[in-house]
């Protein structure tokens, strides 16, 4: 059953980036479930200009996909993308999902292969890879998916030409699969460039998982630092060639995640393996310059009334997520007010004077929070409580006491549970 305009919006990123040409995710969405957009919009590769992320930032995170076959049993393919449907997670206010399905022909049968695509077109919107080698059975494959412009995986020595047309008459981007070394695999790419297809992504058909990140190490060099045009281009990860069960799959995504994949495919989509393999990507492909940060405003934590505890904070995710989390675990409806901090944590932020007395006082005053709360006690964090004084005086004008809070975010379920004791009137 297709999923809902609703359904598809919670499983993408929420950021509003406008880089799938519509203002908002939701827009996107509500197109998708018509039928009237395809998700390879969402799936960005390449335009990296380091090796490290501390130099500057990677740009594009590696797209995860789950590979079906062709022999697989209709059982199995609903399996699979539930797999991948439910690769997804919250994690300090970013949605962590996998990205792809690679359909893979084994029969070397159009008709299997045809069939193949029919059930999963219907049955989600996710990007897709097409894989193989005949020419026949990727025509089969584009005539029913080709208006998603899925990636065809593979031109090679003997089927480039006929690949080529098929890419060019489709609009898709095309893989190229040379196992023979990165010189013939560059040569290859000429050839193909020659014939007028520049959406590339490269494969270089490595025999182990040794020379994979090897091949991966050079390309990357290579196009950076020797600025070898003819390897400039993404570069596709068949995990699942190198791995005999799931645990080995995930180590072997985990590393070319890091070392320099764009795509990577792997066998199973298991939470335990995802989840790991998401935080990973996410670490890895967040700006080092730019702290993840959430909205500077009132959150209402446990629907709190005019007496409920007023708490403020810095707007560093992490900061709102975990102190956010204790403020649920201890079932104490609680005002969490965050100030802009430019992302830095409370500490940090003390120390930028980004959160000092004259800021926070001036940020209460704004706020708005003296009309939702009958009483004048704001809690401040532990780690600041030298600033307790300062601030005191700074808000005396509007009648405010200042409270420190406890140091460590474990220890605000007892801290709000002894507070009604302690200061509420």
């Amino acid at each position: 059953m297709a999923l809902t305009g609703l359904e598809i919006f919670k499983k993408l990123p929420k950021t509003n980036c406008r880089d799938c040409g519509y203002p908002t995710c939701l827009a996107f969405a509500m197109k998708l479930a018509a039928g009237q957009e395809s998700l390879d919009k969402a799936i960005s590769m390449g335009e990296e200009q380091v090796l490290f992320r501390h130099e500057k930032r990677f740009f594009h995170e590696t797209a995860l996909g789950i590979l079906i076959e062709d022999s697989y049993s209709d059982e199995e393919i609903e399996r699979k993308i539930e797999e991948l449907e439910s690769a997804s997670f919250e994690r300090v206010g970013q949605t962590l999902r996998g990205n792809f399905v690679a359909l893979r022909s084994v029969s070397d049968d159009s008709v299997a292969f045809k069939s193949l695509a029919q059930k999963v077109d219907r049955r989600c919107h996710f990007p897709l890879v097409l894989i193989s080698f005949d020419e026949e059975v990727m025509a089969a494959g584009l005539a029913v998916v080709g208006n998603k412009k899925p990636l065809i995986h593979a031109a090679n020595a003997q089927n480039y030409e006929a690949f080529v047309a098929l890419a060019k008459n489709h609009g898709c981007p095309l893989a190229i699969y040379e196992p023979g070394g990165l010189d013939k695999l560059a040569d290859l790419v000429e050839k193909v460039r020659a014939l007028g297809v520049q959406d590339l992504v490269l494969d270089p058909g490595s025999s182990s998982l040794k020379d994979s990140l090897r091949d991966l190490v050079y390309i990357r060099r290579s196009a950076l630092l020797k600025k070898f045009r003819s390897l400039g281009f993404p570069v596709i990860s068949q995990a699942y060639r190198f791995a005999e069960d799931s645990f080995k799959e995930a180590l072997v995504a985990s590393i070319h995640l890091c070392k320099y994949a764009s795509m990577v495919i792997l066998r199973s989509m298991e939470s335990w393996k995802m989840f790991p393999l998401l935080i990973l990507r996410q670490n890895i492909f967040t700006d080092p310059q730019k702290p993840m940060q959430v909205e500077e405003k009132i959150y209402d934590i446990g629907d709190p009334d005019e007496n409920s505890p007023v708490l403020v904070s810095t707007n560093f995710s992490l900061t709102y997520f975990i102190v956010s989390g204790e403020i649920e675990a201890s079932k104490a409806p609680t005002w969490l007010m965050l100030m802009d901090s430019e992302g830095q944590s409370v500490l940090t932020a003390w120390a930028a004077g980004k959160f000092i007395p004259e800021k926070i006082a001036l940020f209460v005053k704004k706020s708005g929070i003296a009309e939702r709360v009958s009483h004048r006690n704001l809690v401040i964090p532990g780690y600041v409580a030298q600033i307790s004084g300062e601030l005191q005086a700074e808000l005396e004008d509007q009648g405010w006491r200042v409270i420190v809070g406890p140091r460590e975010a474990a220890d605000i379920p007892r801290f709000l549970q002894e507070y009604k004791f302690k200061y509420a009137s």
